[in-house]
């Protein structure tokens, strides 16, 4: 059965606590890895599938992607060399309903899934996410200093329409900034 692009109320509230596959591959130019799905994610099946999400244009603003995808045409990534993953799986309606313990364990299996998968970037997509999962209360957006299993480590702003700080603009500035980065065989 084909999930709904636009969840109902009652979809939305059966989607707590579900999880929704990964788009990953091994070898990938950038595993771009998300707080933890919505309830839209959830509902659907599709990363950032939230209305007001800014992932899927930042992408495409950014020059990652030649053309604005919708979240139902994710796995139009792995052509690019791009994934999605999660450092938590479970879905909530925010983020703020995770724990500490909850990120710690999920960057924890993000840092094995890297190590398998090998892309070449990881590109965390939240700066509070990261500090906690990772005890890198420092942290700041862009490069990070270590790596993660070989890959490069960026913390890019997070694309929900929740944050503020950054606009549309914002964003794709900071993708692009990791994009111009990649070498050119990558």
């Amino acid at each position: 059965m084909t999930k709904p692009i636009r969840p109902t109320p009652q979809q939305l509230a059966a989607a707590h606590d579900t999880t929704i596959g990964d788009v990953t591959a091994p070898g990938l130019r950038v595993l771009f890895c998300g707080i933890n799905p919505g309830l839209w994610s959830g509902a659907t099946g599709h990363h950032f599938a939230r209305p007001g999400n800014r992932f899927w244009p930042a992408l495409y603003r950014s020059g990652f992607t030649p053309r604005q995808l919708r979240p139902d045409e994710q796995e139009e990534l792995l052509a690019l060399g791009l994934g999605i993953t999660n450092v938590v799986a479970r879905t909530t309606a925010k983020a703020d309903e995770l724990t500490a313990e909850e990120y710690r364990q999920g960057g924890a299996a993000l840092v094995e899934r890297v190590e398998r998968l090998r892309p070449y970037a990881l590109a965390v997509l939240g700066i509070g996410a990261y500090r906690t999962a990772f005890r890198r209360p420092r942290a700041r957006i862009g490069l990070q200093p270590e790596r993660i299993g070989g890959a490069e480590v960026w913390v890019l702003p997070n694309p929900s329409g929740l944050n503020a700080h950054y606009t549309l603009d914002g964003l794709a500035a900071e993708f692009r900034t990791l994009r111009e980065a990649l070498p050119p065989t990558v």
